[in-house]
């Protein structure tokens, strides 16, 4: 069940299902590179001030279940998730830039949808089983 947190005035309960691909769908995202998003995203989300639930990732695309409050602004939070991150991958894998055109780690659009009480142990069942394709 979903963490119910209190700020001044207000309770709240916000949970988001993200996800993204590498660009044109490259299966890039192999063990050590992985590993280091791993690391990467879950900096990024304590800097922030959210939570990052659940991750998993099959080789061209990532989905987290995140948690955050209602001062968090959705754009901003994936804007660093994947600038952030392909920033920092390029530069600790440059041969990566060999297989992306143009520099670009992550395609441009991404996925969101809010995460109910009703749909959260779906949700984290889903994540859980990307690998298992």
């Amino acid at each position: 069940m979903a963490n119910v947190y209190y700020g001044r005035g207000y309770v709240y309960s916000i949970q988001y299902h993200i996800v993204w691909c590498v660009k044109y769908r490259h299966k890039i995202l192999t063990n050590q590179i992985e590993q280091k998003l791993r690391e990467i995203l879950n900096n990024i989300a304590e800097n922030n001030k959210f939570k990052i639930l659940l991750m998993n990732t099959d080789l061209d695309h990532i989905h987290l279940l995140i948690e955050c409050s209602p001062q968090h602004y959705i754009p901003n939070i994936i804007k660093a998730l994947k600038g952030v991150s392909a920033r920092l991958l390029l530069k600790e894998f440059p041969e990566l830039k060999e297989k992306l055109w143009g520099g670009h780690l992550w395609n441009p659009s991404y996925f969101i949808a809010t995460v109910s009480e009703n749909t959260e142990e779906q949700i984290k069942q889903y994540i859980l089983s990307q690998k298992e394709k």
